[in-house]
């Protein structure tokens, strides 16, 4: 039988005493959290013991006795032995050290029916003629650095808590979830006037931060102006005004509006009087305040920028002449397609139709930047103090511009994806009509159908209409979608950006590279000491998770601005006509 004690490194040196900790449940091991110095009353060790126990809400015990032998001390060793009849125990742990020696050695002293306390020795039982002995239990001690352990997270966590009842913890599980609820036993400090002294990982003084301290301190007044100032944001938004179809409609397509009540939502949290309800809910609070930090600190370097040397009139002093050079493009892209683009022969009078149509609609969009062109350096630059909210609102706001500004181009792609859609369905159904079949709308599927002479006759005139129409229309759809799809690529990598700016765990990922052991996923054990005369002894050190385990856990929720369809389905809609909307929506939120 192997009995396996983990022992802190921290007590390897400690003065004589008793071993504080507790025995982990349904498996042969036990914790030691700290040693209690001799001398003390055992009296006050047992009240101790009971007020630790209530304040930490876990078992709580004197394990044994620790003996490191000095000068003056020759009977230590008897009498910590003798405590045990103080202490009662199923089994008592005396450990000794000698000087010289990395080793322990362990003595297990159990109790028989009668309440004394034996120690268990190698014997010998005869049974059939055959011997076999039956050796003493042996002892295996596991080195832990107790501070690690104390502030580490052993992973996978699920919802923060863990259900014993349909999970029951493991032994290394219990092992750190011990020394983590074991928090108040090492507020006794080695230089305070208390009747016990004890050796633990803080026994040299408290750690302590007066940066922390202060912003403690300072974050109740700071959630109560937030909590104010979100209940008047929510008085605002909640109007009645706001309910309206059309102001929902632009709210929901809007990117600023979606980046702003997403922030909003954030601060709802953070300013919540509500403690976290587990390990992962307050990693991802902090992942929303290092966030918020880092996004309004890029914004203030994007204002400093931009109001630094006049950008805001150079940037509004190019942006009318790269309207007019585009739509200078467009119109001799234009006048290409109504020729004879590529040597192909296009139906002339459908190609002069299209061709004339869209080129109203560049006039009227020149027109309509020459009317706006006095206030947009008004625009730009009102626009540009929203980067003091962040970064991302000045991005969003910039998605929106291009939204606008490109206007034009989205309308062509609509005309030219409706008109060639529609042939492409009627082309289909009248080949369905050959074939003798029908759609059945009710069933959805194709069924047998009969047609007669005159309906047979109508629907070859509009298939070959169609088909002879067809590679006019599918040119000025190819077109525009190319045109389309650099506007909808444009706006995606703003969005991404914006997205990997509000979800990226910085505050997860700055504690795996600065303090990995926070985050652990896994221990390893090397041998630390085998002496001849001495148990074993192994180091247990901690695996950290990789850093893309912790930005899969720890990354925010965020409201998705990426197509929920296969490769396959973008195809499939390009392919036939079908519109492809790159706008995130605020109801798809993804995890």
């Amino acid at each position: 039988m192997v009995l396996k004690v983990f022992f802190p490194q921290c007590c390897n040196r400690a003065d004589s005493g008793l071993l504080v900790g507790r025995w982990i449940s349904g498996h042969d091991s036990a914790v030691v959290l700290a040693v209690i110095h001799y001398p003390f009353i055992p009296g006050q060790v047992k009240q101790y013991v009971q007020q630790m126990k209530a304040q930490s809400g876990g078992e709580l015990s004197v394990l044994g006795s620790w003996s490191l032998p000095k000068d003056g001390q020759e009977g230590m060793e008897s009498f910590l032995r003798d405590l045990s009849t103080i202490f009662p125990q199923e089994r008592w742990l005396q450990i000794n050290r000698e000087l010289g020696k990395t080793g322990f050695t362990c003595q297990v002293l159990q109790r028989d029916q009668n309440g004394k306390v034996i120690q268990r020795e190698t014997k010998k039982k005869v049974e059939g003629g055959d011997e076999e002995e039956q050796e003493e239990e042996k002892v295996i001690f596991v080195h832990y650095e107790q501070k690690k352990v104390m502030f580490s997270q052993l992973h996978p966590v699920e919802n923060g808590v863990l259900d014993p009842k349909t999970d029951p913890p493991s032994e290394l599980r219990q092992m750190f979830q011990s020394v983590a609820g074991s928090a108040p036993l090492f507020f006794l400090d080695r230089y305070d006037d208390g009747p016990l002294k004890s050796t633990h990982w803080q026994s040299d003084g408290r750690e302590a931060s007066i940066l922390v301290e202060l912003l403690k301190q300072a974050s109740v007044p700071l959630c109560m102006l937030l909590s104010w100032l979100l209940s008047i944001w929510t008085w605002i938004s909640s109007a009645r005004i706001f309910s309206l179809f059309p102001l929902r409609f632009l709210s929901s397509k809007l990117s600023t509006c979606v980046q702003l009540s997403y922030r909003t939502e954030h601060m709802r949290t953070l300013s919540s009087a509500k403690p976290a309800a587990g390990h992962t809910h307050f990693i991802r609070k902090a992942n929303m305040v290092v966030s918020f930090l880092v996004d309004v600190s890029l914004g203030m370097l994007l204002i400093w920028w931009l109001y630094r040397d006049d950008h805001i009139s150079m940037l509004a002093n190019t942006l009318v002449p790269a309207a007019d050079h585009v739509a200078k493009e467009l119109e001799e892209l234009l006048q290409w397609l109504m020729g004879a683009p590529a040597g192909l022969k296009m139906n002339r009078a459908l190609d002069q139709v299209l061709g004339r149509f869209f080129l109203y609609h560049i006039h009227l969009w020149i027109s309509y930047i020459h009317l706006m062109s006095p206030f947009i350096e008004g625009i730009l630059w009102y626009g540009g103090l929203s980067a003091c909210f962040g970064l991302t609102f000045a991005l969003s706001l910039l998605s929106d511009m291009v939204a606008l500004l490109t206007f034009h181009i989205y309308c062509f792609y609509v005309y030219g994806a409706r008109l060639y859609c529609l042939k492409i369905y009627g082309l289909a159904s009248l080949w369905r009509l050959f074939r003798g079949k029908k759609w059945n709308v009710l069933r959805q599927r194709v069924d047998s159908c009969s047609y007669d002479l005159d309906q047979l006759f109508i629907g070859t005139l509009l298939f070959t209409v169609l088909l002879f129409l067809l590679p006019t229309t599918a040119l000025y759809y190819l077109v525009f979608t190319l045109l389309r799809l650099v506007v909808v690529l444009f706006q995606g990598v703003i969005h991404l950006s914006v997205d990997f700016i509000n979800s990226f765990p910085l505050f997860a990922v700055g504690l795996r590279l600065t303090r990995s052991h926070r985050l652990a996923e896994g221990v390893k054990f090397r041998v630390l000491c085998e002496e001849p005369g001495t148990a074993l002894h192994l180091l247990m050190e901690i695996n950290p998770l990789k850093c893309s385990t912790v930005v899969q856990n720890y990354r925010t929720p965020t409201y998705s601005c990426y197509p929920k369809d296969s490769w396959a389905a973008l195809i499939k809609k390009l392919f036939v006509g079908e519109l492809i909307y790159p706008w995130r929506h605020k109801t798809t939120k993804t995890d």
